[in-house]
C-alpha cells in the first residue's frame, strides 16, 4: 500500500486551472448578499432597516424579515442554488449545516417555491447531538439557529449537486443558552464596542461607533491523498504518531519563502478564485518554514465577519484541496521535528471616523490616545493571563506551544524598544513623546534602490502577545482553533478593562484635576501594575521560563490544567459583569472543552495501539524471522564472525519490540483506569499525564526501528515521502 501511495503521488499531472478571464474587482462577492446586492433588490425601508441592524444592532421586524428572504431566494435562485440552511459554528470545533429545498408542497401535491421570512430568522436543528456541556439531557433535542444579518448570506458550491444558500447563524439551546462560538462574539464585540466608545468621547466626541478588527494568519500543511489515506494515524488523529526525521528536514529553511511548487500553485489559484467570489478578501500566500507547510493571509476585516470567513476558508480549503488530490492539514503540529501550525490573530479596535486606535502618532493628543488603549490591552491581558491562555488550550496546540517554533506557553507581551522607552519616560518623568527620530529611512549605500523605511518596533515571532507597529497579534493561537475562542476572551477583558479605566478617570475629575495630568497619572499606575509581562527578548530560551517564574508569571503546559482557568472565580466574574457567558456556559465550555481533550487524547492513543501492534511490531518480526534465517545459514558455512551483526540486530529488534508490547499494554491499561473515574476534570488529568506519557516512549522505539528494518519491509509511509511531494 505504502508504495502504491508513493507512485501514484509522485506521478500526479499538475491540474490546470483556467484564470477567470476578468479582473478581482469584477466577481469578488459574486457569492455573497452584499450591501450592493441589498441596494438593488431590497426596498429603501427594509434596505434602511437591515442597514441599521448591522451597524447598531437594532432589531428587524418579521415584515422586514419576509421582504429579505424573498430578495434572498430570488438572487439564490438566479444564481443557481434549490436549497438553503443555517450555517453555524457550533462547539465541535467546526461549522454545520442543515439544507432545506426552496420549494413546499400543497395538499394538492403541487410544488411551490417558499422561503419566508420566518425561515430565514430561525431554524430548530437537533441539538442533541451537539456539545452542550450538561446544559441540555441527550433525550431534549430541540435548539435553535437564529441569522445574523451583519455577516452576509453566502452561496457555497457543491459542485455537481448544485448551490445551497448559506445564511450565518446563532445557535442556542432551548433555554437560552449560547451552543457556539458566534453568540458570545457578538455578545463581546457589543460590550467592546460601548466601553471604547465611552472613553472615546474624553478624545473625540464625535466617535460613535468603535469596531473590533482581525486578520488571521492561516498555517497548513499539504499532504498528496495517496498519501494521507496510507497513514491510518493521519487519517484518525490528523497528526503522524510515529515518523523518523529525514535527514533534511526544514533546517536549511530553504523552503521559507522559495518558490512555490506548481501543483501547490494550482491549489492556491483555484482556491482563491473560490474565496474572492465568497468575498473573502486572502490577499497573501508563501511557502512557510516546514518542508510542504504553507500560510495565506487575509486582509483586515470587522471581527466578527473575520472569523465566519477564516471558518469558511478552512472549510473551503479543504473541498478544493479534493479537487487537487490533496489532503488539508491544520493540525498543530501534523510532523514532529519540523514547525507545527498557528493561526495567527492580528487584533485592532477602529472607530467609525476612521482612526486606528492601536496606531502611534507624534501628535500630543493622539499620542496620549494611543497610550490609553495601549495600556488598557496591556493590563487587560496582565489581569487575565490565564484566562487568555485557557482560550487557546487544546490537545493539538498542547504539542506545539513551548516548541521551538511556537510561543511558549507564558503569556507574555511585545512591545518593542521604542515604546518600552516611552512607557519607561511616562513613569519616571511623566511625559508623552513618540518620535520617529533620525533613524526613519535606512541608509543602504545603494543609489539605485529607493529609500526604505523602518517602522518604530520591530517584529518579535517568539512572542505569544506581540504588538507589531498598529495592532497585536495573537501568535500562540492554534492552526486547527476557531479564532472566536480567543477573541471572545480578549475583546470581552479588553472591554471590562476600558470601564475600569472610565471609573478611574472619572473619580479624578470629579475632583477638579485635569483630565491630560490624570489620564497620564492613571497610566503610569497601570504600567507599573503591568510591566511584569512585558517581555522583549527570545521566548524561545530557557532563560525566559527562569524569569518569567521570578516575575510571577504563570507557565501552565498541560491543558486540562490551562482549561481549568475557565472556571476559576475572577474568569466567570468578568465574562458575567460583561454579559458575554453566563457561569453555567462557562462551565458548560470547560467540560465541552474537556471531554474533547480527553476524545483526542483516546483516539490518539488508540491508533498508537493499533499501529504499533498491527503494523510495526508485525513486520519487525517477520524481518526479524527473515534476519535469523540469513544468520543461521552463515553459521551454517561456519561465518560464524559474519553472523555477529545479524545476532547483534536481532537482539536489538527483540528488545525494541519487547518495550513496545510492554508500553502498549500499560497504556491500554492507563486508559481504562482514566475512562473507570466520573470526574471528567480528574479524567482529562490522567490521560494528559499518565496515558500521554506512553506515547513518546513507545514512538522513540518505533522510530529507532524505522531505521533498522529494510525499507522494502516498512509499512508507514515515511517522512521523506509524505513532506517533499510537490
Amino acid at each position: 500500500m505504502r508504495f502504491k501511495a508513493i507512485e501514484t503521488a509522485y506521478n500526479r499531472p499538475v491540474i490546470n486551472v483556467p484564470g477567470p478571464g476578468e479582473k478581482v474587482a469584477d466577481y469578488y462577492g459574486s457569492y455573497t448578499f452584499n450591501d450592493d446586492v441589498m441596494k438593488t433588490l431590497l426596498t429603501p425601508e427594509a434596505y434602511l432597516k437591515v442597514s441599521n441592524a448591522i451597524k447598531s444592532g437594532s432589531r428587524i421586524d418579521r415584515e422586514i424579515a419576509d421582504e429579505v428572504a424573498a430578495a434572498m431566494k430570488a438572487w439564490a435562485t438566479s444564481k443557481g442554488a434549490t436549497h438553503y440552511t443555517h450555517w453555524f459554528q457550533p462547539l465541535t470545533g467546526g461549522t454545520a449545516e442543515k439544507h432545506d429545498a426552496f420549494f413546499d408542497v400543497t395538499p394538492s401535491g403541487k410544488a411551490i417555491e417558499k422561503f419566508k421570512g420566518s425561515a430565514l430568522v430561525q431554524q430548530e436543528p437537533d441539538a442533541s447531538s451537539f456539545p452542550s456541556g450538561g446544559l441540555r439531557a441527550t433525550f431534549e433535542a430541540r435548539g435553535y439557529t437564529g441569522w445574523d444579518p451583519s455577516s452576509p448570506a453566502f452561496l457555497m458550491d457543491n459542485g455537481a449537486g448544485g448551490k445551497t444558500l448559506c445564511i450565518p447563524s446563532v445557535f442556542i439551546s432551548y433555554t437560552g443558552e449560547a451552543l457556539d462560538y458566534k453568540t458570545p462574539i457578538l455578545r463581546a464585540l457589543h460590550v467592546l464596542d460601548k466601553a471604547a466608545t465611552a472613553v472615546m468621547y474624553y478624545f473625540d466626541r464625535n466617535v460613535e461607533k468603535v469596531t473590533a478588527t482581525l486578520g488571521p494568519e492561516q498555517e497548513y500543511f499539504l499532504v498528496d491523498k495517496a498519501l494521507y489515506y496510507a497513514r491510518p494515524d493521519l487519517v484518525m488523529a490528523g497528526r503522524t504518531v510515529f515518523g523518523h526525521s529525514p535527514a533534511k528536514g526544514q533546517q536549511l529553511e530553504d523552503h521559507y519563502f522559495g518558490s512555490i511548487p506548481p501543483r501547490v500553485n494550482a491549489f492556491m489559484v483555484d482556491f482563491e478564485y473560490e474565496a474572492w467570489k465568497l468575498g473573502i478578501p486572502v490577499r497573501t500566500r508563501h511557502n512557510e518554514v516546514a518542508p510542504g507547510q504553507f500560510e495565506c493571509a487575509p486582509t483586515f476585516e470587522e471581527l466578527n465577519l473575520a472569523i465566519d470567513h477564516n471558518a469558511l476558508l478552512m472549510d473551503l480549503m479543504n473541498k478544493v484541496a479534493e479537487r487537487h488530490n490533496y489532503k488539508v492539514l491544520f493540525h498543530e503540529k501534523p510532523f514532529a521535528g519540523i514547525n507545527g501550525s498557528g493561526k495567527h490573530n492580528n487584533w485592532s479596535m477602529m472607530t467609525d471616523t476612521g482612526v486606528n486606535l492601536l496606531a502611534p502618532s507624534t501628535k500630543p493628543k493622539e499620542t496620549l490616545r494611543f497610550l490609553t488603549f495601549l495600556m488598557n490591552v496591556v493590563k487587560a491581558v496582565h489581569d487575565h493571563a490565564d484566562l487568555l491562555r485557557a482560550s487557546i488550550a487544546s490537545a493539538g496546540n498542547e504539542y506545539r506551544l513551548g516548541a521551538n517554533e511556537a510561543p511558549p506557553a507564558i503569556v507574555s507581551i511585545f512591545l518593542g524598544d521604542e515604546l518600552i522607552r516611552l512607557l519607561e519616560t511616562l513613569e519616571n518623568r511623566g511625559e508623552v513623546q513618540l518620535e520617529k527620530g533620525d533613524n526613519v529611512f535606512y541608509k543602504l549605500g545603494i543609489t539605485r534602490t529607493p529609500p526604505l523605511m523602518r517602522d518604530n518596533t520591530d517584529r518579535n515571532r517568539t512572542s505569544p502577545f506581540a504588538f507589531t507597529g498598529n495592532k497585536f497579534e495573537y501568535r500562540a493561537v492554534g492552526g486547527s482553533a476557531n479564532s472566536a475562542s480567543p477573541m471572545i476572551i480578549l475583546n470581552t477583558i479588553v472591554a471590562n478593562q476600558l470601564q475600569e479605566f472610565k471609573k478611574d478617570l472619572e473619580g479624578r475629575l470629579e475632583f477638579g484635576e485635569k483630565k491630560e495630568l490624570a489620564i497620564v497619572d492613571i497610566l503610569k499606575e497601570y504600567y507599573r501594575q503591568s510591566k511584569s509581562i512585558l517581555f522583549q527578548g527570545n521566548g524561545y530560551s530557557d532563560n525566559w521560563v527562569q524569569e518569567a517564574a521570578k516575575r510571577g508569571l504563570t507557565n501552565i503546559a498541560s491543558t486540562p490544567l490551562a482549561l481549568g482557568k475557565y472556571i476559576e472565580p475572577a474568569s466567570i466574574q468578568v465574562l458575567e459583569k460583561m454579559g458575554v457567558l453566563s457561569a453555567r456556559e462557562v462551565h458548560a465550555r470547560y467540560e465541552i472543552e474537556l471531554e474533547n481533550y480527553i476524545k483526542k487524547v483516546q483516539i490518539e492513543s488508540r491508533v498508537i495501539g493499533d499501529l504499533a501492534l498491527n503494523h510495526v511490531v508485525s513486520t519487525a518480526v517477520k524481518y526479524q524471522h527473515q534476519l535469523a534465517q540469513t544468520a543461521k545459514s552463515l553459521v551454517e558455512l561456519e561465518l560464524i564472525e559474519e553472523a555477529q551483526p545479524l545476532k547483534e540486530l536481532i537482539k536489538e529488534i527483540s528488545r525494541r519490540v519487547f518495550i513496545i508490547k510492554q508500553a502498549v499494554e500499560a497504556m491500554t491499561e492507563a486508559r481504562k483506569k482514566a475512562n473507570n473515574l466520573e470526574d471528567i476534570p480528574k479524567r482529562a488529568e490522567l490521560y494528559g499525564s499518565e496515558v500521554k506519557d506512553y506515547f513518546e516512549k513507545i514512538r522513540y522505539e518505533v522510530d529507532k526501528l524505522e531505521l533498522l528494518i529494510d525499507d522494502e519491509d516498512w509499512p508507514l509511509v515515511k517522512y521523506r515521502e509524505m513532506l517533499f511531494v510537490k
